[in-house]
């Protein structure tokens, strides 16, 4: 495994860094790309449209200006559930001490405080649990109505106005899309982004609506943050084209041990199902205030390199944080430090023939025997300099990334759209063309043309082409050729 030397090329897995106050205008959003960012991440949960609109076109420019294909994810906010305002802004609650959460709108003391949450009523139950500022603090439900629950203090704290509030162990009467998600995902759609990031998703039904509004106008990454949806994660993956480990509430939510466990298990089934995956939250987090993350905080992206993400993303660390450029040239030199040792190549080779994680390559079918066959030729074919795929839809260098194999791949598209999308895909580099290739010997002599450009090819070096014959049948990957630099 070898990392690139330039924009674009660097490393086979993918940096999303988030933007926000601290890298807001088109310089900061440049020194990021440089630094080695692969995806912006927009996150609607804050922001206004015009602040969003004005990023989306200052990336675009620079797609053009540093001849990258920078990707974009408008993450959606989903429903938020929060307790009401305090008289004071605030209150303590001691452990042991009685407390009332109901729907009444007056200002909260130290014995109760609105939750205007019917939903969260609809499915009390006696003994529940409902945590409160991230897990902060802790309260067992004694009784409940329609309107009202009485709890019991377990873990006490500061409760501040309009303090989140998360139910574990249930599943809400409520879509992962409110009001205000369907009015910022129109407008993200309009902003022509590349991938939705899906909050809140509770089971495959969530999903399904959402393709509904979206259609084909971007890829959907579901967040897997709730409990639920690990029950239904397989249906999940399936319906989504990405997923993102959100391990944030999931670490809310979940017994904290659990988590280290959950993000193995995502991340081994979205390679087995060939979709892109991305680990989040926390990576870099003293890098908010630091200029030097922790020794465990490296480790920890290394952790998701090492297993295969797609991607890693970097939240507060580059919207908020004082050192935003200094977190994305900390984890490129992570992954490439992880990518550069010959023990990720053998991690990968060896998942890889894991069936309990990955199935056998016994009974491929056509497409799935090519891929795997690129594969192996990179593996063993001196000279071997990268796998090249044309895709009018994506699938072919999906499939090629799957194989998570020891070359850089090389994805040639006609399609800005399926170019865009790419560049959240683990070791794809993608390439534009004016029109649709006509013929495998166009994809040939593209193939060498574009590697020499992008400088990870050079005379002598051999690609491995890969596509489907006849073009712009979706899932067709059926031909192999070796193709020489000249």
């Amino acid at each position: 495994m070898i990392c690139g030397k330039k924009p674009g090329v660097d490393c086979f897995t993918k940096i999303v860094s988030t933007l926000g106050p601290a890298t807001s205008d088109k310089e900061q959003i440049k020194a990021l790309a440089l630094a080695g960012v692969d995806v912006f991440r927009l996150n609607f949960s804050h922001g206004d449209i015009a602040t969003h609109q004005k990023n989306v076109a200052f990336i675009r420019e620079l797609s053009e200006e540093l001849g990258v294909e920078l990707g974009i994810l408008a993450d959606m906010q989903g429903p938020k559930l929060r307790v009401g305002q305090f008289k004071n802004g605030s209150a303590v609650l001691n452990k042991g001490a009685h407390f009332r959460l109901d729907m009444d709108s007056s200002l909260g003391d130290e014995t109760r405080v609105m939750l205007p949450h019917k939903e969260i009523f609809a499915v009390m139950h006696k003994g529940m649990d409902l945590l409160v500022n991230d897990g902060l603090i802790r309260l067992k439900v004694l009784d409940f109505g329609e309107d009202y629950a009485d709890v019991e203090v377990e873990v006490g704290g500061v409760i501040s106005d309009h303090k989140g509030v998360n139910v574990p162990g249930v599943v809400l009467p409520i879509s992962s899309l409110t009001a205000k998600d369907l009015e910022n995902l129109e407008a993200a759609l309009q902003m022509e982004v590349d991938w939705i990031g899906l909050s809140f998703v509770q089971r495959p039904e969530d999903v399904s609506k959402a393709r509904e509004i979206i259609k084909d106008r971007a890829w959907i990454i579901s967040k897997i943050e709730k409990p639920a949806a690990i029950e239904h994660l397989t249906e999940i993956i399936n319906l989504s084209d990405g997923i993102m480990v959100a391990r944030g509430d999931l670490g809310v939510e979940m017994p904290i041990e659990m988590v280290p466990v959950l993000q193995k298990k995502i991340v081994y089934a979205c390679r087995r199902a060939g979709k892109p995956v991305v680990v989040a939250t926390q990576m870099l987090e003293s890098m908010i205030k630091n200029p030097t993350p922790t020794r465990a905080e490296a480790s920890d992206v290394a952790t998701a390199v090492f297993d295969g993400a797609d991607a890693v993303m970097l939240s507060g660390e580059t919207a908020v944080g004082a050192y935003p450029i200094a977190a994305v040239q900390t984890m490129n030199q992570v992954i490439k430090n992880v990518e550069g040792i010959q023990m990720y190549g053998e991690i990968m080779d060896l998942f890889k023939g894991r069936k309990d994680i990955f199935g056998t390559e016994d009974d491929l079918k056509i497409d799935e025997a090519i891929t795997a066959s690129a594969r192996e030729v990179a593996r063993h074919l001196p000279g071997a300099a990268a796998i090249i795929t044309y895709t009018e839809s994506g699938s072919t260098s999906l499939r090629a990334a799957k194989e998570r194999p020891c070359l850089p791949i090389l994805s040639i598209t006609p399609y800005i759209s399926v170019a865009r999308r790419m560049s959240l895909v683990w070791g794809v580099i993608t390439r534009r063309v004016a029109e649709p290739l006509k013929s495998f010997d166009d994809v040939g002599k593209t193939a060498v043309k574009q590697a020499k450009e992008v400088g990870i090819a050079s005379s002598g070096d051999k690609l491995i082409v890969t596509a489907g014959i006849p073009f712009a049948h979706q899932g067709n990957t059926n031909t192999l050729h070796i193709t020489v630099v000249d």
